[in-house]
């Protein structure tokens, strides 16, 4: 039965970690529409500044109760002006990297991450197997010295597993760092907007007596008290503007504090996000490319043996095709041809035919002499005979 093929998974989309632009910086006049007074509110504050003007109004310039109420507009907002100023304070501090912060280590949540991350990012570039030389060398299982360069990069790997290890124990300490980072400016946001919506009430009283006072220079002005406009314009009106400038420059610089911690919390979880990628996924991927180089360097070892083994097959198969053509041409050369020469036959036959002729021509002059032989041979026998009767014939002594 055929099995089906299914469509791979969907790849999942890459990481890509935004940083937060910086905040626009913020005009003390757009400071207290950034944070809002609820109309009732705005109503109360403009009650309290008339009747507060309408008070002083009343009071002459030479009375001491003149002067306490001109000095009581000096202080408003003096508490939440301080408290805003110490806020923008240490976040300067935050943002300039003292020394002496961070738990004593000198470097802040996000230095620290940054300079981990360098590491992890130095430790795995030396260690992707495409930039390494995986070659087995000349010795198929490396037994020359250098020859199993695999071998070499897995044990550079595995003596690096340790300071991955380090590397990974580093993150998280940075990410909860950045975490309780992130906490601290949560409840210094808070403690802030609660300073920033002070500072708008009083932005917005400090408007009302403004408009009060204006409203009161311009009555005495037109009723022909030249003096006393003169004196609420320049002892009443002139103390209410300075403050309320100061109070709209500290809330824009509060506004400004307020974004930026806002930046730096975005910040900081867009790299929280980026150390749970890199200690999940980019050391994943780098020991799958491990697996994977360790596994594509073993087929690739099988297939040298492979190739070898094929090279010395065809070769032996050539060689025996070679000898067998050869041994074949002589096989039919000599099938060819007879075994001895005819030259050599015939020699061989002439010697055969003079030898028998020599061995006639002996026995024919052998037999001559023989004959003489034996002629005088029965000639001496007879010559002796009578001399071997006569000794057979003497009696023994």
């Amino acid at each position: 039965m055929i099995t089906p093929l299914t469509p791979p998974d969907p790849i999942e989309p890459r990481l890509e970690l935004h940083a937060q632009d910086a905040p626009e910086p913020v005009a003390p006049v757009d400071a207290p529409g950034m944070v809002p007074v609820p109309p009732e509110r705005q109503a109360e504050l403009d009650a309290q500044a008339r009747a507060y003007v309408a008070e002083v109004a009343a009071l002459d310039p030479r009375d001491p109760a003149f002067t306490a109420k001109i000095e009581a507009i000096s202080q408003i907002a003096g508490r939440e002006i301080g408290e805003s100023a110490n806020v923008s304070n240490r976040l300067l501090q935050r943002t300039t990297a003292a020394p002496a912060k961070a738990k004593g280590n000198g470097q802040s949540a996000q230095e620290q991450v940054a300079h981990v991350l360098g590491d992890l990012r130095s430790t795995v570039e030396s260690l992707t197997p495409s930039d390494a030389n995986l070659g087995l060398g000349k010795k198929l299982f490396g037994f020359m010295p250098g020859g199993n360069k695999l071998a070499k990069y897995f044990q550079k790997y595995e003596s690096a597993q340790g300071q991955l290890d380090a590397i990974i124990k580093a993150l998280l300490a940075g990410q909860g760092r950045l975490m309780e980072d992130n906490t601290s400016l949560a409840e210094e946001k808070g403690r802030l907007w609660d300073t920033m919506a002070k500072l708008s009430e009083y932005a917005t009283l400090t408007q009302a007596l403004d408009t009060a006072c204006g409203e009161k220079v311009d009555a005495a002005r037109a009723a022909g008290d030249a003096d006393g406009a003169q004196a609420l314009e320049a002892d009443v009106l002139f103390p209410i503007r300075q403050r309320h400038q100061d109070i709209l420059t500290q809330l824009a610089v509060s506004v400004q504090g307020y974004l930026a911690m806002d930046l730096i919390r975005k910040n900081n979880l867009e790299l929280v996000k980026g150390v749970d990628r890199a200690r999940t996924s980019t050391v994943s991927a780098l020991r799958t490319a491990v697996i994977t180089a360790q596994a594509l360097a073993d087929q690739k070892m099988v297939l040298d043996q492979i190739d070898a083994v094929n090279a010395t097959t065809n070769a032996m198969i050539l060689k025996t095709s070679e000898m067998l053509k050869e041994q074949t041409t002589r096989i039919h050369q000599q099938s060819a041809s007879s075994g001895v020469s005819v030259e050599t036959l015939k020699k061989a036959f002439d010697n055969v035919f003079a030898t028998m002729d020599e061995i006639d021509k002996f026995r024919a002059t052998a037999a001559r002499n023989m004959e003489g032989t034996v002629a005088a041979l029965e000639q001496g026998i007879s010559s002796a005979r009578p001399y071997i009767e006569r000794t057979r014939q003497q009696p023994e002594a």
